[in-house]
C-alpha cells in the first residue's frame, strides 16, 4: 500500500525535473517518508470507522481496535501523532503546496465510508491514493501544470481500479462479477492512453514511450492470466503493481535524460549549418 501511495508522486516528481536532470532526492525521500505516514494514517481511519464491521469478519477481527487491544480514544490519539508528523513533512513544501495537501485530508477521512455508498469505492481510493501526481509537481515547479498533471492523475485512477479491483476478488467484487476483465480492459486503456498523453505534454521521449509498452504487456498479461476465484493468484496479480509503478518511473527518468542528447544534437545539428 506505501508503494502504491508513493509511486505516483515519484511519477510527478520526475516530469518536473530539468531535461537532462535526475529527480529532485530530497523531495523523492521527502515523499517518501510522508507516504509511510500518511498510509499509516488512513489505515487507523479506516480501522476507526469500520472497528463494528471488522469485529464480525475473521480477516479483520484481529485488528486492534476491533480486538479491543487499543480504546478508541487511544486510536485518536495515534492518528494525531502520525498527522502531526505528516504535517511537519507537508510544511517543508511550499504554500500552494501545502494547501494543496491540506486539501487531501478530506478524501483521507472520507475514502472508509465509501464502501458503505457506493460499488464504486475503487475510485474513491484512486481520488485520495493519487493526490501525489498534482502534489509533487507543484513541490518542485510552485504550482500544477494542468495539461501534464490532471491527465497523470487520471491515469494514476485508472491504475487504483486496476489493483484494487484485483485486490476486491480476494474477497468480493461485487460490481464487476465475471465482467471483470471487461472492465480492467477498459481501464487499463484509459491509463495507457492518458499516460501518452502526459507524455506528449511534457515533450517526453523515446525510454518513455519504451516504458509504456512494457506496462501495456505487464497489465495485459495480469488481466489474461487473472484467476478470480483464487484469493492467492489475485493477490499475487495485486502486489505485482509495484513493478508497474517502477517501470513508469525508470521510463519517467530515463525519458528524461534522453531529452538532453536530443537538445545537444539540435543543438550541433544547428550549429552545422550556420557553418556551412
Amino acid at each position: 500500500g506505501t508503494w502504491l501511495l508513493y509511486l505516483p508522486c515519484t511519477w510527478s516528481i520526475g516530469l518536473a525535473a530539468d531535461p537532462g536532470c535526475l529527480p529532485d532526492w530530497y523531495m523523492l525521500s521527502l515523499f517518501g517518508t510522508g507516504a509511510v505516514l500518511m498510509r499509516g494514517a488512513g489505515c487507523t481511519i479506516n480501522d476507526m470507522w469500520d472497528q463494528d464491521f471488522d469485529k464480525k469478519v475473521t480477516r479483520t477481527a484481529s485488528r486492534p481496535i476491533a480486538a479491543g487491544d487499543i480504546s478508541t480514544f487511544q486510536s485518536f490519539v495515534f492518528l494525531g501523532g502520525q498527522l502531526t508528523l505528516a504535517l511537519g513533512i507537508l510544511l517543508c513544501l511550499n504554500y500552494y503546496s501545502i494547501a494543496l495537501g491540506a486539501a487531501s485530508l478530506l478524501l483521507v477521512i472520507t475514502y472508509p465510508l465509501m464502501k458503505r455508498i457506493t460499488y464504486w469505492p475503487q475510485l474513491a481510493l484512486g481520488l485520495t491514493f493519487n493526490w501525489g501526481a498534482l502534489l509533487g509537481w507543484s513541490a518542485i515547479k510552485g504550482s500544477c501544470d494542468p495539461s501534464v498533471c490532471l491527465p497523470l492523475y487520471f491515469s494514476g485512477i485508472m491504475w487504483t481500479l486496476i489493483y484494487d479491483t484485483i485486490y476486491a476478488h480476494q474477497s468480493t467484487a461485487l460490481r464487476f462479477r465475471e465482467d471483470t476483465r471487461k472492465w480492467l480492459t477498459g481501464f487499463s486503456v484509459a491509463m495507457l492512453g492518458a499516460l501518452s498523453l502526459v507524455g506528449v505534454s511534457s515533450g517526453q521521449t523515446a525510454p518513455y514511450y519504451a516504458a509504456l509498452a512494457a506496462v501495456g504487456a505487464h497489465l495485459a498479461h495480469q488481466i489474461y492470466t487473472l484467476d478470480i476465484h483464487r484469493p492467492e493468484d489475485c493477490w499475487e496479480k495485486f502486489t505485482s503493481n509495484r513493478t508497474v509503478g517502477l517501470i513508469i518511473f525508470l521510463g519517467i527518468v530515463l525519458g528524461n535524460l534522453w531529452k538532453a542528447k536530443e537538445t545537444d544534437e539540435t543543438k550541433k545539428n544547428i550549429e552545422n549549418r550556420i557553418e556551412n
